[in-house]
């Protein structure tokens, strides 16, 4: 199904290859967490809490909280792809990472088969902790850590896990930065055609 190109700067996109990058990518191209409505979708369309968890306490303090970490985050990850280590960010991302993640529990559904539920309702450092656990066992896994890659296409600030064959993708993704790149190909061919 197309999407609408007026909209499409706020579809959300889960395929960085981590939840961490996933919220990294929720600035480009525009601010994607605008509204509290947002953020709910985007917790939810992340995996971090199971399907058809009530999210009824997200507030604009979880807001301004997801936006100071994946600020956090946003600075410690280019900065180690950069080589530019961004101490400050590490350090709020490890006490971060202090606190405990939501506890999950099993239970039988009516058709008999287990379904994951949270034993109690998400809180918002529990849900921050789970992104910035994830970030640090990234960046310190070095075959993780080596697969990190920043998307070539232009102006596209987003990084991504790259896990294709070879290691050799150029772009967050083919349908977007990937096809921008063979149109503009594909334009410079045809104006030297023309010359």
């Amino acid at each position: 199904m197309a999407s609408d190109p007026a909209t499409a700067p706020y579809e959300l996109r889960f395929d960085s290859g981590r939840i961490c990058l996933d919220l990294l990518a929720t600035t480009h191209p525009g601010e994607r967490l605008d509204s509290v409505e947002r953020l709910r979708a985007w917790i939810a369309g992340a995996g971090l809490v199971p399907a058809g968890t009530p999210l009824a306490g997200v507030d604009a303090e979880w807001l301004a909280a997801f936006h100071e970490l994946r600020s956090d985050l946003g600075r410690l990850v280019r900065g180690e792809l950069d080589g530019q280590p961004a101490d400050g960010a590490l350090t709020r991302v490890n006490a971060v990472a202090r606190a405990a993640p939501p506890a999950p529990c099993a239970l039988r559904a009516e058709d008999g088969g287990l379904v994951r539920r949270l034993r109690t309702p998400p809180e918002c450092g529990q849900l921050l902790a789970v992104m910035a656990r994830e970030a640090i066992e990234l960046l310190t896994d070095p075959g993780a850590r080596g697969s990190l890659r920043q998307c070539e296409g232009d102006n596209c600030p987003i990084v991504y896990l790259d896990t294709s064959r070879g290691r050799r993708r150029r772009w967050c993704s083919s349908e977007v930065c990937g096809n921008r790149e063979r149109v503009a190909r594909h334009r410079r061919r045809a104006a030297l055609a023309r010359a």
